[in-house]
């Protein structure tokens, strides 16, 4: 399987603390299957102020010492961005990393606020899309308005975007508000892809193989393996083409 929300990169946000932590989350990745993973550490202004500059240095120490290890499993960077005005002068400027590439567009791994979605969020999303950016809406089963109102999905599913769960939303690990509506959009066939989110070894350690059951559950196999395993791994690819 390949996990494209992770947060696995040591010390630049709420995920693993330490290279200690990244290789221990890594090895339980590898445990459930998982063949490569693309770190998405956040980018939210003012919170966690990582750049590209950020992000690479912790990739690059975290690369040295998988080398140094007995892991098979490839890891990448990427980021998590959480919505705002100035991700137009971010991707003006060249300044974010993208998850991959789908319909021949870049994909923007893109963060709602946990409470609503804001205002001019379908203007952005326009302008992302001009620019030849394919937003890929993470988690949205976490998103209290949607939640409230799971058919304003639509909006989002209208302009095009993506979708991503994360597996622990699915198995009841966040809240049975998010659950229910996961469990809506998996039967749906809404998402494009499910992903860990892990962050931690006891806290938000990585379960994508439970959440892959699942999803067979509720659907089938075959759409199971799509967004674990065949729609990551067309969007990744030219991230470990090398």
């Amino acid at each position: 399987m390949i996990d494209l929300h992770c947060h696995i990169l040591p010390g630049i946000d709420d995920g693993a603390k330490s290279v200690d932590e990244a290789l221990a989350l890594i090895a339980l990745a590898e445990e459930q299957g998982i063949t490569h993973m693309v770190a998405t550490p956040h980018i939210h202004l003012g919170i966690f102020d990582n750049s590209m500059t950020t992000i690479t240095a912790a990739f690059n120490l975290l690369q040295q010492q998988l080398a140094l290890s007995t892991v098979n499993l490839k890891v990448r960077a990427a980021a998590e961005v959480r919505i705002c005005p100035e991700i137009m002068w971010f991707i003006e400027q060249k300044q974010l990393p993208f998850l991959g590439r789908y319909q021949d567009m870049d994909v923007l791994l893109l963060e709602l606020p946990s409470s609503h979605i804001p205002p001019g969020t379908d203007k952005l999303i326009s302008w992302l899309l001009s620019k030849n950016v394919m937003p890929m809406i993470a988690h949205p089963e976490r998103n209290r308005e949607l939640q409230a109102y799971p058919e304003r999905i639509n909006l989002f599913a209208q302009s095009g975007c993506l979708f991503q769960l994360t597996a622990a939303s699915l198995l009841g690990d966040m809240n049975p508000a998010a659950q229910l509506v996961a469990e809506q959009w998996v039967t749906e066939r809404r998402y494009t892809v499910v992903a860990s989110d892990c962050h931690s070894v006891l806290r938000r350690p990585p379960k994508l193989a439970q959440a892959w059951q699942r999803v067979s559950e509720l659907t089938d196999i075959h759409y199971a393996n799509d967004v674990t395993r065949i729609t990551p791994a067309l969007i990744s690819s030219f991230l470990f083409n090398d």
